[in-house]
């Protein structure tokens, strides 16, 4: 599943006892990306490796980003999540707050690489990862800059909330119209849910015959980004989607009203949660349809101008 871009090349760091594998993207020469500008690249949640890519979806969301930063000078580095690809570990044991640990060691890991100006470093997360690179800046004022992508400004456990009533408002009439017969309702399925995660105790648990990662899950109900976000001193871009029924474009706009740095917010018509162009209704039901396109050239852009403005640098 794990590849290495063209261009790239394989990087290794620890973080404790676990050694988590990447690729290091070198910037082209041609780029207009200032010397030395980076980039951690940071994807989101699920057993992802460094292009962003699950055996049940290949999204590619950070190979994309990362091609397109190279070819505007900016290198990068991603990353195996612990247990997946060739990172050592259990994913399902990890929680939010030991990816967060994570990626703190791959940016120290970018930082130390030649040719990386230590002050030019940027991260760029996308959903979980926009909540990890949340942290990241709110403790770092050496960044150059942080991209939210699909970010959250509220618990997980109202973000899981609203992402509940969205999908249930986005399911063909015939399906509600059996739920409602089953008297099963998506929202107290939900609920039912949550309070299970929370009574767990372990790591690792499962439901339904699944096996699910508690502990990461009882860390991201409680977990609030908004006071890391109000610390965040560093440039922002954040952007989202106005399909994005996971996280829904509030939550960006409210990103602006809280981070104290200078801070650029971009929605973009029609787009979903895997940066992708939806031109029907918002649903997750085509996301393995939309995985087959390219991620939006739109978003790219954004992303490479933010990190080769020498505005974001300041």
């Amino acid at each position: 599943m794990t590849t290495t871009s063209s261009g790239g090349h394989p990087l290794t760091f620890t973080n404790g006892e676990h050694t988590l594998a990447g690729t290091f993207q070198p910037g082209a020469a041609t780029g207009t990306a200032p010397p030395g500008t980076a980039a951690l690249l940071v994807s989101g949640s699920g057993p992802v490796d460094r292009n962003s890519d699950a055996k049940q979806l290949a999204t590619a969301v950070m190979a994309q980003v990362a091609e397109r930063l190279a070819a505007a000078g900016v290198s990068s580095l991603r990353y195996d999540k612990r247990g997946v690809g060739e990172s050592t570990g259990d994913f399902h044991a990890a929680g939010l707050y030991d990816n967060i640990e994570d990626a703190r060691a791959a940016l120290a890991a970018l930082r130390a690489q030649g040719g990386v100006d230590p002050d030019r470093v940027f991260v760029i997360g996308h959903s979980e990862g926009a909540i990890i690179a949340t942290e990241l800046a709110a403790a770092d004022d050496r960044l150059a800059g942080v991209v939210l992508v699909a970010g959250s400004a509220a618990t997980g456990e109202q973000v899981l909330r609203e992402q509940a009533v969205a999908v249930a408002e986005s399911l063909p009439r015939p399906v509600t119209w059996l739920l409602r017969l089953l008297r099963k309702d998506i929202a107290t399925l939900q609920e039912k849910r949550l309070a299970t995660l929370r009574a767990s105790t372990g790591d690792v648990m499962r439901m339904q015959l699944v096996k699910v990662n508690a502990r990461w899950m009882r860390e991201f109900l409680d977990h609030d980004p908004s006071p890391s976000l109000e610390a965040i001193r560093v440039p922002v871009l954040a952007v989202a989607g106005t399909k994005d029924i996971q996280a829904a474009p509030h939550h960006t706009e409210r990103i602006g009203e809280l981070a104290a740095g200078l801070v650029t917010i971009e929605l973009i018509q029609d787009m979903t949660h895997l940066l992708r162009h939806e031109p029907g209704p918002a649903t997750v039901r085509t996301y393995k349809q939309q995985a087959k396109q390219p991620v939006l050239p739109d978003v790219l852009d954004l992303i490479a101008t933010f990190c080769t403005t020498p505005a974001a640098h300041t």
